[in-house]
């Protein structure tokens, strides 16, 4: 028995005007289509609630964290502190995940600089309270750690503001996540006297915070959230990719492959109207080591080095926060992006401030209204710590993470208003105390100021206020100076 396959109706189908021919898919299978979207945006609400509910029991809280004078700590010390914090990572199974709403938490590294007082600061959840102390003290056993309130507390997230301009901005990578940027060891020299071996980058951020004058405020913040070791196939594909390699499908990408060939062999059998097709195929050589350019070796080379350590999933942001009077946004937008220049290597990887979606600046049409909205926009996620809103997280490794986030290290930084224990101890403090009498930024500028949490009387020199306007004089308990 022959088997007859009857291409009539789909020939006819597509012998009918395009209008026609649109309007009997979208009878026949527009459903499909609506349903699809329907399916997905469901997903997206329902798992925006479980996750809003789920998280909404979730207690953050700030640490700030004073490291005693004379410090000689490397980055590497602060490398050693993200390894650590990488044991906050879990994974969700199905029930967790999609009838829970558990996720990953995430961390925010963050350093503020209030009227050009700086300090240094963890957000991190309450139950990896221990976990951030035991980071902290296994590489600083002198530091002092303490929780204060949030410095953001009292400033505006809605603009325009009659009393305050904000400027800010998140920071994208201008290549595939795994390319390195410039890390803390090539800033390392092997000859000359000790204060020279290391040109601390961070000295450059210390000095514009410095800098800063009564009325002024700049955040920094690096949001981490732990991942596993899934990303490390991305590396042997960008790998393959310089190598000339076939590079590796993924299931999805093999349906659509086989679905596009489908209609393409069908529509060959219904017409002959294409003639001979010559059928063309992407040839692969992988090249020999040989044959690479020393920059294809390079950047081999520096992949399985950014491979080879932990790493996080983060997003990158600043805010500068003034008075209108006082506003000096060429100065802190230009020394921030100068500072992080710092790490570009142009032949690999660099950060970029993101002009196109979250920078508080617009071109062409309706900018005003969306001058405000990006403000807005910028300032919230900030406030909130946001891990998902705006860009999409990108990967950095631990050693990348302590080239952009270290305690300045004291011999080759100018910083005199970085906030330091006054002395060393011989152990950490066993009780934290907390102020609740106060909140916001006051809290924070006034601990910057006293240099002692504790409830110890100070003396006059010890409560000396910084000065209105200029950089000024720092208060006689800061270590520098």
């Amino acid at each position: 028995m022959d088997i007859i396959i009857d291409f009539t109706p789909v020939q006819d189908f597509f012998n009918l005007p395009l209008d026609l021919m649109l309007k009997l898919f979208l009878i026949n299978f527009g459903w499909l289509i609506f349903a699809i979207m329907f399916l997905l945006a469901a997903k997206i609400l329902w798992l925006k609630y479980v996750k809003g509910k789920w998280g909404s029991d979730i207690k953050f809280i700030l640490l700030a964290i004073d490291i005693p004078r004379g410090n000689i700590q490397s980055p590497r010390a602060v490398e050693n502190m993200f390894s650590y914090l990488a044991g906050a990572h879990a994974t969700q199974n199905f029930f967790e995940e999609w009838f829970l709403g558990e996720y990953q938490l995430s961390f925010s590294l963050e350093i503020v600089s209030s009227e050009g007082y700086t300090q240094f600061l963890i957000r991190t959840p309450a139950k990896f309270r221990d976990l951030v102390e035991s980071a902290v003290y296994s590489q600083y056993p002198d530091a002092e750690i303490v929780e204060v309130d949030d410095y953001c507390d009292g400033f505006p997230n809605k603009f325009p503001d009659e009393e305050y301009d904000v400027w800010g901005t998140e920071f994208i990578q201008s290549s595939h996540y795994m390319f390195p940027i410039k890390t803390y060891k090539e800033f390392e020299h092997q000859l000359g006297p000790d204060e020279t071996l290391f040109k601390d980058p961070m000295s450059e951020l210390m000095e514009l915070c410095s800098s800063l004058r009564k009325g002024e405020h700049l955040w920094y913040q690096i949001i981490l959230v732990p991942t596993g070791f899934d990303w490390m196939d991305d590396g042997d594909d960008e790998i393959n990719k310089i190598l000339g390699q076939e590079p590796k499908t993924s299931l999805l990408n093999k349906l659509i492959d086989f679905i596009v060939n489908t209609i393409s062999d069908l529509s060959e059998m219904i017409f002959s109207i294409w003639g001979d097709v010559e059928e063309k195929k992407d040839e692969f050589r992988k090249k020999s080591m040989m044959e690479l350019t020393p920059k294809e070796k390079k950047r081999i080379e520096a992949i399985q080095e950014k491979s080879s350590k932990l790493a996080f999933l983060c997003k990158i942001r600043v805010v500068y926060m003034a008075k209108k009077e006082v506003m000096n946004k060429a100065k802190v937008a230009n020394g921030f992006v100068g500072y992080i220049k710092q790490f570009a290597a142009l032949d690999l990887n660099n950060l970029k401030p993101d002009l196109k979606r979250t920078a508080t600046k617009v071109s062409y049409f309706n900018k005003g209204p969306r001058l405000i909205a990006r403000k807005n926009n910028i300032t919230t996620y900030y406030m909130d710590r946001n891990d998902w809103a705006g860009r999409t997280p990108f990967l950095l490794n631990v050693e990348e993470l302590a080239t952009l986030w270290h305690f300045p290290v004291e011999a080759t930084s100018n910083a005199p208003l970085v906030q330091k224990t006054p002395a060393k101890r011989y152990k950490p403090p066993a009780n934290l105390i907390t102020d609740e009498s106060s909140s916001g930024i006051d809290n924070l500028r006034d601990e910057l100021l006293s240099g002692d949490y504790s409830k110890k009387e100070k003396t006059e020199s010890e409560t000396k206020e910084p000065v209105e306007s200029g950089k000024g004089m720092p208060p006689a308990n800061l270590p520098f100076g």
